[in-house]
């Protein structure tokens, strides 16, 4: 980044958030998400400061800077929601514009129906808005294929410490294996293929060498330095809080996205290969009531505002010049 951040510590009852900021203006916070940092977003940052806002990049509860409690039930959407509203609170910048990428999405997408007054817009990355309903997506999971002896990830991650174990063994060559697997160069495919329940994560990724030129080894070391330091068990523990999810909000009224609201995803997204039956791209409008357009990047995969991203700044920009002059 040429500009660099200055960092802010905000606070969410024991809760700190390291908060990366640059910039002037009215207020974009940005949520990262598995297994990402406040990083994610230096190329946003960068861009958006020199459009003329406030950019605040925020290293989610459980990673980087900010603290990383143990407990599963600190990990639900309403904790994480109630985090993006004491950073926004904090800036006193008035209702921030909301961008989101991975769990990072669902984090924005909830942070604006939970605490709608605080957020003017929001701008959602490779995860579509879908309400989250009675039942946990886990269970939905375990029926689509822990039911049939397949291997899914987010089923592995469900007993603690077993995942923590492989990937903390290696923390970069965790990320680098990772990454490519849910990056275009893959298209995908490394991340869903098909092997058995008894699988771990990492079996039959790729570590590639060289990495693609998206990422540098600097960049992928800044991510393993963070894991390594704080553990894998606090990111973890996001997928371990959807039960709770289904049980806090699962059953609350007026679920659509009432703020304008965008999607942007990369052609190769792995979310699109979750489901044989569906293209979760294709139901991005449908909970958000003022739906301003899908922007599908071609040939890139999941980590579309890194892997892309002079693109996903354009369609970031174009949706911006949609609201109401800076």
């Amino acid at each position: 980044m040429s500009i660099e951040p200055t960092f802010a510590t905000v606070t969410n009852g024991d809760v700190r958030l390291r908060v990366a900021v640059t910039g002037n203006g009215p207020l974009v916070v940005c949520v990262h998400g598995w297994p990402e940092l406040w990083y994610s977003w230096r190329h946003q940052m960068e861009y958006l400061a020199g459009l003329g806002y406030t950019v605040a990049a925020l290293d989610v509860r459980g990673y980087g800077g900010s603290s990383a409690p143990d407990a599963v039930a600190a990990y639900t959407l309403t904790e994480l929601c109630a985090d993006v509203a004491a950073v926004i609170t904090h800036f006193d910048l008035g209702p921030a514009i909301l961008l989101g990428h991975d769990w990072g999405s669902p984090i924005a997408w909830n942070t604006a129906r939970l605490h709608a007054p605080l957020v003017r817009a929001v701008v959602g990355l490779s995860v579509p808005y879908f309400p989250v309903g009675p039942e946990s997506s886990i269970d939905r999971w375990q029926r689509l294929f822990g039911d049939q002896g397949k291997f899914f990830y987010q089923l592995y991650f469900q007993e603690q410490g077993v995942a923590e174990a492989e990937l903390e063994a290696d923390s970069l060559r965790s990320i680098r294996m990772i990454y490519y697997a849910a990056a275009g160069e893959s298209r995908g495919e490394l991340f869903v293929a098909d092997k058995p329940a008894s699988s771990t994560l990492l079996d039959g990724l790729i570590d590639p060498d060289p990495f693609p030129d998206w990422a540098s080894p600097d960049d992928l070391q800044v991510y393993a330095d963070a894991m390594r330091s704080t553990g894998w068990r606090g990111p973890l523990n996001r997928y371990r809080a959807q039960g709770l999810d289904a049980e806090q909000i699962g059953k609350l009224e007026s679920p659509n996205i009432t703020q304008p609201a965008t999607f942007i995803g990369g052609e190769h997204d792995v979310v699109r290969k979750s489901s044989a039956d569906i293209d979760p791209y294709d139901f991005a409008h449908v909970f958000c009531d003022d739906f301003r357009g899908t922007t599908v990047i071609p040939n890139v995969g999941h980590w579309v505002q890194q892997e892309a991203a002079n693109a996903t700044n354009r369609a970031i920009k174009a949706f911006l010049d949609t609201l109401s002059a800076v």
